[in-house]
């Protein structure tokens, strides 16, 4: 009876335990689990790496300022526009003004002007002519004197160490958040401005190209320090090299956009593929100037794009062998350049290694290895006579560097100059 049925239930149920077990337990096949295998699990994105090791390493560096240049760097940039003197120019510059933009060099120029002249005791001149930065404490012992102990600040101004008035570049002031429209072709095709971060011009001012002279970009891909170069029209010769054949097609087609063809096919323009590292001992002691701006970790590109992002885990190798790197093609730069020439240093950077480590490291190198004496020099001017453009660092051992800064989101930006002795 039931009775019964419950009594065997209940034995079954206290012997089940001796019973000798007949394999694996069995489950039904949708309740299996296999762990999937790394490739399908989900990839942490190269922007949030990036992050991470700013996060770590920069909060370090720059400590309470971090903060403020991160959330810079993961805002929009400033753009500024690079005049393009091949083309109608005055119209392109009224064009840019009625934007409320303007040629942050040329505002530059006219408050050195307004010192200089109030120094004379004589009204600023008005004329757009000359030249720009004076290092004011190394020029203060020199300035001319009249008879009547008047300093002569015009002829000072021509005497200065910086003498570049062909390059324009307008920019929207600080706390303006305007964009530039993409630049029109003219009735030749030549685009009329080139849109860049208006920092990337600083390596250019620095090297400070007389006419005449001989000049190197070792690393000139994409093209806008080349493009800045050749709108000075001081070079004697200009060579532009890169080691990637795709980024000097690159570099190719934007200068046929804003260079007339004649004018590079006067020779005074070469456009070459080598590994600038192997430069210096091809042509040892050539160039009156070298624009050494070597590949980097280009800190804000990193932070907002994962196309070929050298956070990639697959360019770790790459991304850690930087500095070495960059310490090879400012060697070759400084080994390429002439005794007496001059060397500018530049990355997008903020990273002390691949700063002013690599500058003080190839100083010591060419000096040991090669007997080349170099001298760094102070380029703290540019710090006070950008100052209403760029927000710079004040802590650099050497070199200066462009912070981004929410009114002023251009940089970062590094640059140093070096004067080869011997």
């Amino acid at each position: 009876g039931p009775a019964g049925a419950k009594m065997a239930i209940a034995v079954d149920e206290v012997f089940m335990f001796l019973r000798p077990r007949l394999g694996p337990l069995r489950t039904f096949r949708r309740y299996r689990y296999k762990k999937k295998w790394a490739a399908t699990l989900p990839r942490i994105p190269c922007t949030r790496l990036a992050l991470q090791n700013f996060d770590m390493n920069y909060s370090l560096q720059f400590g309470k300022r971090w903060p403020s240049i991160r959330i810079s760097l993961l805002s929009e940039k400033k753009y500024g526009a690079l005049v393009n003197n091949f083309t109608e120019t005055d119209k392109v510059m009224q064009e840019l003004e009625l934007l409320n933009a303007k040629d942050f060099i040329y505002e530059s120029y006219k408050s050195l002007v307004a010192e200089l002249e109030f120094a004379a005791g004589s009204p600023p001149e008005e004329e757009r002519s000359g030249c720009l930065d004076v290092q004011d404490e190394e020029l203060k012992p020199e300035v001319p004197v009249g008879g009547d102990g008047t300093v002569h600040a015009q002829t000072a101004l021509l005497q200065s160490p910086l003498h570049y008035p062909n390059i324009k570049c307008y920019t929207f002031s600080k706390g303006d958040i305007s964009r530039f429209s993409p630049a029109r072709p003219d009735s030749l095709g030549m685009l009329s401005y080139y849109l860049m971060d208006a920092a990337s011009l600083l390596p250019v001012l620095a090297l400070n190209v007389q006419p005449g002279d001989d000049v190197l970009d070792l690393c000139a891909a994409p093209g806008g320090k080349t493009l800045a170069l050749l709108q000075m029209e001081c070079c004697r010769h200009l060579t532009a090299n890169d080691i990637s054949v795709s980024r000097t097609k690159r570099l190719r087609s934007i200068l046929q956009s804003y260079i007339p063809r004649e004018l590079c096919a006067l020779g005074s323009l070469d456009i070459t593929c080598y590994d600038g590292r192997e430069w210096g001992k091809e042509e040892e002691s050539m160039y009156d100037k070298v624009l050494v701006d070597v590949p980097c970790t280009t800190d804000r590109h990193s932070l907002l794009e994962e196309e070929n992002n050298i956070f990639h885990k697959m360019r770790t190798k790459e991304r850690q062998g930087l500095p070495m790197l960059q310490l090879e093609l400012l060697v070759s730069g400084l080994l390429a350049a002439k005794p007496t020439g001059e060397v500018v240093y530049s990355t997008c950077s903020l990273s002390q290694l691949q700063n002013e480590y690599v500058v003080e490291r190839a100083v010591e190198v060419v000096a040991e290895k090669y007997g080349v004496n170099v001298h760094v020099e102070d380029l703290s001017f540019f710090r006070r006579h950008f100052q209403d453009t760029f927000y710079f660092f004040d802590s650099c051992r050497v070199g200066e560097l462009v912070l981004p800064y929410l009114t002023a989101n251009f940089g970062p930006m590094y640059i140093c100059k070096l004067h080869r002795i011997t």
